[in-house]
C-alpha cells in the first residue's frame, strides 16, 4: 500500500447558499414592470393617452372662449315692406346683434336651408312680417325671439317691466369648466379599455399568452398587473389635464387633489375591469375593437362628456345615471368645480365599484389564454 493510499481524503462541505424565495407578489411586480416597459415600444400610446386629450381640450377651449356675441344672420325677402323692416331693425336698440341681408325669396330660403341664416323675414303690404324659422334649431328659435323684440320695440312697443342684464363669464360657470372634467373621464375610459383590452388581445394573437400557461403565475396576478398599470398612467393624465385648465384657462379646482386622484383611480380600475371583460375571449384585434366601440359608444353619447345628459328624456335618466362614465364625470365635476368631499359621493363610487368588480370577476372566470 502506497503512502498516498494511507492518507484519508477529507471532503470539506461547501457553504450552502440560501435559496432565494420569491414572495407572493413577485410575479405581479414583474408583470407590472414589464407592462410599463412595453410603453417604450408603443410611442403611439403616449400620443393618444397624453397628447390627444390636451389638444382636444385646447381646441375646444379656444373655440368656446369668452368673446363678444356673434351677430345673428338674418335674411329679409325683397318686396313690399322690406325697406320698412330693414329700417326698424337698423334703428332698434339691438341693431349690432343682427347681420342683415336682403335677398329674393328663393335665395333667402336656400340660405336658411343650408344654415347660412338663422331666420328669414317676409314682410307684407300691411306692415306685418312673417318669420321662417326652425323650432328644432336653438339658434333659429333665439333669432326669432330677438328679431321680434327688436321690431316691436322699434315700432313703439313699451316694456311694462324694467329689465337689466348681467353676463356671467367667471371661472366655474364657463363651458371649458364643464368640459375638462368630462374629457378627463372620457380619457380614463378610453385608456382603461383600450390600454387593457387591446394589449390583452394583442398578446393572445401573438401567442404570448400561451407561454404564460406553463408558468406558476396566477391568472389573477396577470390580470391585476394589467389593471394596475393604468393607475400609473392615470396620475399623469389627471395632472396634465388639470394643469392645462388651471394655467391656460384659469379654471378653479376647488376639490382636494387627493380626492380627485382617488376618483381617477376608481375610474381607471373600473374601466380597466370592463376592458378585461370585453377582451377576455376575443381572438383578433378587429373583434375586440368592435366590442369596445360597442361598449363605449353609448357612454360617449349619453354620459355628459360634451353636453349635459339632462337634455335626454326623463325616462332615460335612470339608465344614464347607472353608466360608469356618467358616475365618473359627475364625481369629477362635483369634486373639481364644487369641492364635494369623497364621503358625499358614495353612490357614484358604488356604481363604479360594481361595474369594475363584477367585470373583473367575470373576466377572471371567462378568461382564455389561447
Amino acid at each position: 500500500m502506497s503512502v498516498a493510499e494511507k492518507i484519508p481524503v477529507v471532503t470539506i462541505p461547501s457553504p450552502k447558499r440560501p435559496v432565494r424565495q420569491n414572495g407572493r407578489w413577485a410575479g405581479y411586480r414583474h408583470l407590472l414592470w414589464a407592462r410599463m416597459l412595453e410603453l417604450k415600444r408603443e410611442p403611439e400610446v403616449v400620443f393618444w393617452v397624453f397628447v390627444f386629450p390636451l389638444l382636444l381640450a385646447t381646441g375646444l377651449g379656444i373655440a368656446f372662449r369668452n368673446k363678444p356675441a356673434q351677430a345673428t344672420p338674418v335674411a329679409i325677402v325683397a318686396g313690399a315692406g322690406t325697406e320698412q323692416a330693414q329700417t326698424l331693425l337698423q334703428h332698434s336698440p339691438r341693431q349690432a346683434s343682427f347681420k342683415i341681408d336682403v335677398l329674393d325669396e328663393d335665395a333667402a330660403r336656400k340660405g336658411f336651408r343650408l344654415g347660412k341664416y338663422d331666420l328669414v323675414i317676409e314682410p307684407d303690404l300691411d306692415g306685418g312680417v312673417r318669420y321662417l324659422y326652425d323650432p328644432a334649431r336653438p339658434e333659429s328659435l333665439l333669432a326669432r325671439s330677438q328679431v321680434n323684440d327688436a321690431l316691436q320695440a322699434a315700432a313703439g312697443r313699451k316694456n311694462v317691466i324694467a329689465t337689466s342684464e348681467t353676463t356671467s363669464s367667471e371661472p366655474g360657470s364657463r363651458y371649458i369648466d364643464f368640459l375638462i372634467p368630462g374629457l378627463l373621464g372620457m380619457n380614463l375610459m378610453n385608456s382603461g379599455m383600450w390600454g387593457v383590452g387591446f394589449a390583452l388581445v394583442d398578446m393572445r394573437q401573438r401567442k404570448l399568452l400561451k407561454r404564460f400557461v406553463g408558468t406558476p403565475m396566477r391568472r389573477g396576478d396577470f390580470l391585476a398587473a394589467l389593471l394596475s398599470s393604468r393607475l400609473v398612467l392615470m396620475i399623469i393624465e389627471i395632472g396634465l389635464l388639470l394643469s392645462l385648465g388651471v394655467i391656460f384657462f384659469h379654471m378653479r379646482v376647488l376639490g382636494s387633489i387627493v380626492t380627485i386622484a382617488l376618483l381617477g383611480s376608481v375610474g381607471a380600475l373600473c374601466f380597466g375591469g370592463v376592458g378585461l371583460l370585453t377582451a377576455s375571449r376575443a381572438q383578433k384585434i378587429e373583434s375586440v375593437s368592435g366590442l369596445m366601440n360597442l361598449v363605449m359608444m353609448p357612454m360617449w353619447i349619453f354620459s355628459g362628456v360634451f353636453f349635459s345628459y339632462e337634455r335626454f328624456p326623463a325616462i332615460l335618466q335612470p339608465l344614464i345615471k347607472a353608466l360608469p362614465l356618467t358616475a365618473l364625470n359627475d364625481a369629477l365635476r362635483a369634486s373639481i368645480l364644487e369641492g364635494t368631499p369623497l364621503v358625499h359621493q358614495w353612490s357614484r363610487l358604488l356604481i363604479m365599484g360594481l361595474w369594475g368588480g363584477i367585470s373583473f370577476v367575470l373576466a377572471l372566470k371567462w378568461f382564455r389564454w389561447t
